[in-house]
């Protein structure tokens, strides 16, 4: 082993309790950052691959009454690829065992059970059955909160009529990966949940026989929104038409969209004020352990060792801080995005959720890293490699004082 080396074990056995420390601090800014871009990549796939197998709606557009033929219509506007009809309006659910009913949104499955957009994603049962107006599927969130399963029976009031029902299926649905109430500011799956019921049970509660309430349509590509959303509004303005939106203002997706903002935002902020912390004490340490070490400085250079060969000593230090650092942050970053992606798929009820950090961001994290380490202990290796042999050797001059403004201040 080198000298300059087993001068290097011998320093870490002397500090290694500073050393661990800082690596710690700057292990925390790498988790940070692997586990909210991963969970942030994560998420962001995972929506948008739902979205596009269930064929999420880009345009919603709510009304009064309309007749059926009125979306053929709608269907010509330049620029609509999809578009679907619905009789939608909320109920009451009355269950069994419970004092109070829950209420519900109702909406309408097609004739042939098969729902052209924001298509439910079934996890027990199956859909009402055309023919079966007792028939009724519901969000998995409402069937978990109140215990319920296909096969049992609850009622519901549907337009002021008591009406028995039967679960046929437990469901997830795009345009409800987070369920919240009419007024409400968080879910309460307990008392609120969706319920999809066959077209012609759902027209006749709402005496909307030929009829719909409620539009959705998706856009073909690169059509204009604000657009086609201009011709829906023209065209549904007799028929009691409340504004169509996109989906930037559909409450589940805005929900969404502001949880993977607040995850960018944790991955900007946070990583570098830790990764700052530890530069700055990569600095304080390495800067007492040279001026500890002058006199030895002065000596290498005296016996022949070159600058560059000292101050590769020095950077060995901050290296192994560096690279400390960086594992630890990328196995908790692992571990703790894993967990953080599993609340999310509990909390957003989404079909399936992997977490996959990528590539890119390991590998940027702990560049990062190890460039935090290193400039942190740039201004130590300077110092070590400025001073001449006889310098280095001589003892250090004091610090010049100066009366600071406080002190002129404290004389006043």
């Amino acid at each position: 082993m080198r000298m300059l080396d087993r001068k290097l074990a011998r320093d870490l056995r002397h500090i290694w309790v500073q050393c661990l420390a800082i690596a710690l601090v700057l292990g925390c800014g790498i988790m940070v950052l692997i586990l909210s871009t991963g969970t942030q990549r994560s998420l962001e796939a995972t929506r948008d691959a739902y979205y596009e197998e269930n064929r999420f709606a880009d345009v919603f557009a709510p009304l009064t009454r309309a007749p059926r033929g009125l979306l053929a219509e709608i269907a010509r506007i330049d620029g609509v690829a999809r578009v679907e009809g619905r009789v939608v309006f909320t109920a009451m659910v009355d269950l069994e065992g419970r004092p109070q009913p829950a209420s519900a949104i109702v909406i309408s499955v097609p004739p042939d059970g098969r729902p052209v957009l924001n298509v439910p994603a079934l996890r027990q049962g199956r859909m009402p059955r055309p023919g079966h107006p007792e028939e009724v599927a519901i969000s998995e969130a409402f069937a978990e909160a109140n215990r319920l399963r296909p096969g049992d029976r609850f009622h519901a009031v549907l337009n002021g009529r008591m009406h028995p029902l039967v679960i046929a299926g437990v469901v997830i649905s795009p345009e409800y990966i987070y369920t919240v109430g009419s007024g409400a500011f968080e879910p309460d799956d307990e008392n609120f949940g969706i319920l999809w019921i066959n077209e012609a049970a759902a027209a006749a509660a709402k005496d909307l026989s030929g009829a719909f309430n409620d539009l959705t349509l998706t856009l073909a590509h690169g059509a204009d929104e604000r657009a086609v959303i201009a011709g829906v509004d023209r065209i549904l303005a007799p028929y009691g038409g409340t504004g169509a939106y996109g989906r930037d203002r559909q409450p589940s997706n805005v929900f969404i969209e502001g949880e993977l903002k607040q995850l960018g935002t944790m991955a900007t902020v946070l990583p570098p004020i830790f990764l700052a912390v530890s530069a700055v004490l990569v600095n304080m340490v390495l800067g007492r352990l040279v001026a500890l070490d002058r006199a030895q400085i002065g000596l290498f250079k005296a016996l022949g060792y070159r600058t560059g060969t000292i101050a590769a000593h020095y950077t060995k230090l901050t290296l192994g801080i560096g690279a400390v650092g960086v594992l630890l942050g990328w196995g908790f970053g692992w571990w703790l995005g894993h967990e953080l992606t599993e609340i999310y798929t509990r909390y957003f009820r989404f079909p399936g959720l992997n977490y996959r950090p990528g590539t890119a961001p390991i590998a940027i994290s702990g560049l990062l890293g190890m460039a935090a380490a290193v400039l942190g202990g740039l201004r130590a290796v300077r110092a070590a490699t400025a001073l001449s042999p006889a310098v280095a050797m001589s003892p250090a001059p004091p610090p010049v004082y100066r009366r600071g403004w406080l002190d002129r201040l404290g004389g006043l």
